[in-house]
């Protein structure tokens, strides 16, 4: 059905420019409110009687009778009507919708995936995303960042971006500090509580109990290693700078456990600290005082930010002689420009929100060539887990909050996941765990799998190769449900294209959820393996087809496909 709507637009496109030169260079087509109006529709007549001066019924009927006469309106459209002051909606013939059948059982796993993007389009593209700091185990809000990032990236790998998956975390600030000596206390045998611990709103500890687990492994003399570091402890309680790279490595290596069990994979780790070694921090200060673009002002430095649409001129470099912390983020990016990925997207929580419009702001003034509105931010809230009607605030083992790894155990990967991308990013979300595990149809992930499961079983008992389905005769696909169900199969290449453009993967839980509702429905009007061996074998065609299509959308969400249930 794609190679036949496109040859529909051809048309559409060849008929408008007859009634007005370079008019078809704006044909499109969008799908119509209503379901009963037809299939395709088009405001183009409406859009161009302005420009012509013509009434627009008029203009459409003129249109409708061009389009009539076109050879591939007459193969594939049974009737074009005009609706209201000047819409026009097409309604297929059976056998255009059937083509979309035949279209997914040929491309499979390459359904609805655009080929690879050249170079002139800027092909590369960085995705920044957990970015979590190595001081504790990876909370939920962690695990809403994870799902969202690495399904980005599925979603741009579909349109053709080369995506590289980056991990940025700060391995040398006051929190690592903190860190070191929360560790150096356990392993002193203080635990919170102790008069010799900090405590108060705002005390520089960290309480959980995977202190204490560090401090053990350290004082044991073990070996940690992580996906970009391996450390051996010295056993030396006296060793805080030894203790403080064994915390890190050792948090790391936690989080790579975590990040696995979440089947997240990064390309690269990019460590904050490698931004003052090499000079980056000073150089990206430099450029922007040689721009003329800081001023000193109280024995600080100050950015022009103002100039770039900031709400106020922002500190780069305060009295005591250390940077903000926005000012290593313009030099992160300064560097991610300088290897070549002219799109980045970051992914991170709304509390980041403050820093777009100072980063921004710094990378415009540094003069590098930067185009405006770099790098791409998706902001997420964070999460709120409900378990057996009440909120769950702590883990035992964070200390202060519900950890990604006690998500993952209460229901699955898959679980976490689809839930987690179920809504817009920038949406509170409350995460219930008993509704996670349920298996009925108000679980959605359950829903959606149970439907690729069912048509498996179908499939199975069927026992032939679905690549024998590939050249049947479909005509037998005349139903109201089947029609429906190959019409949402063809709206599956452009979902993901709009869903890659706004960085949206919540829109393919809505569309596979829309997917199996409609699958369900056709399976409960019409029996698939019947005696009629053309009924069947078509039918069979159509339902692998809709198995793939859910395989696919699921792989983009980087939720599993299951056969059996």
């Amino acid at each position: 059905m794609l190679n036949v709507k496109h040859e529909l637009l051809q048309a559409l496109a060849a008929s408008l420019d007859t009634l007005s030169p370079g008019a078809g260079a704006k044909a499109a087509f969008e799908s119509p409110k209503v379901a009963a109006h037809g299939d395709l529709a088009t405001t183009a007549a409406m859009q161009l009687a302005k420009p012509l001066k013509l009434n627009p019924r008029q203009l459409a009927e003129q249109l409708r009778d061009a389009l009539l006469a076109h050879p591939a309106y007459v193969a594939w459209v049974d009737a074009v009507e005009i609706a209201g002051p000047g819409f026009i909606n097409i309604r297929l013939k059976p056998a255009a919708k059937q083509e979309i059948v035949r279209e997914v059982l040929d491309q499979a796993g390459q359904f609805g995936h655009q080929p690879q993007r050249s170079e002139e389009q800027g092909q590369r593209v960085l995705v920044e995303f957990v970015s979590a700091n190595p001081t504790g185990p990876l909370h939920v809000g962690h695990g809403r960042q994870a799902a969202l990032g690495d399904a980005i990236c599925n979603l741009l790998e579909t349109q053709g971006w080369d995506v590289y998956r980056e991990f940025y975390y700060n391995d040398a600030g006051v929190q690592i500090g903190t860190l070191a000596s929360s560790t150096h206390l356990r392993a002193q045998g203080f635990k919170p509580g102790d008069d010799q611990w900090p405590s108060g709103e705002k005390a520089a500890a960290y309480n959980g109990d995977y202190i204490a687990d560090i401090a053990a492994d350290f004082l044991a003399g073990k070996t940690v290693k992580s996906d970009d570091r391996e450390f051996t402890a010295s056993g030396d309680i006296n060793d805080l700078d030894g203790m403080r790279q064994f915390a890190v490595a050792y948090l790391r290596h936690e989080q790579d456990l975590d990040l696995k069990a979440f089947a997240v994979k990064f390309d690269n780790y990019y460590l904050e600290s490698s931004l003052y070694t090499s000079g980056r921090v000073d150089d990206a200060v430099k450029r922007l005082q040689a721009a003329g673009k800081t001023y000193e002002l109280d024995g600080a430095l100050w950015l022009k930010s103002t100039e770039y649409g900031d709400d106020k001129d922002r500190v780069m470099r305060k009295q005591d002689g250390s940077y903000t912390y926005f000012v290593p983020d313009v030099a992160y990016h300064i560097a991610k420009w300088e290897r070549g990925f002219t799109k980045v997207v970051n992914i991170q929580g709304t509390d980041h929100h403050g820093t777009i419009a100072r980063v921004r702001a710094g990378l415009q003034a540094a003069g590098v060539g930067i185009p405006l509105g770099y790098p791409d931010y998706v902001l997420h809230t964070m999460v709120r887990v409900v378990k057996g009607g009440e909120e769950v605030k702590i883990s035992k083992r964070a200390g202060s909050y519900v950890t990604l790894r006690d998500l993952i155990e209460w229901t699955s990967k898959d679980a976490v996941r689809f839930f987690l991308l179920s809504r817009k990013p920038d949406t509170e979300y409350t995460f219930d765990v008993d509704l996670a595990v349920a298996k009925n149809n108000d679980n959605p992930v359950y829903y959606v799998q149970y439907a690729h499961a069912r048509i498996c079983s179908v499939l199975a008992t069927w026992g032939a190769d679905v690549a024998n389905l590939k050249a049947v005769d479909l005509s037998a696909l005349q139903s109201p449900q089947a029609q429906a169900l190959m019409l949402l199969l063809a709206k599956y290449p452009e979902m993901l294209t709009a869903a890659a453009a706004d960085e949206a993967p919540h829109d393919v839980t809505f569309y596979l959820r829309e997917l199996a509702a409609s699958y369900h429905s056709y399976y409960d009007a019409e029996r698939i393996l019947v005696d009629d061996d053309a009924v069947k074998l078509a039918r069979l065609a159509l339902v692998a087809a809709t198995a793939q299509v859910l395989h696919n959308g699921l792989a983009v969400l980087g939720v599993s496909a299951p056969q059996k249930m």
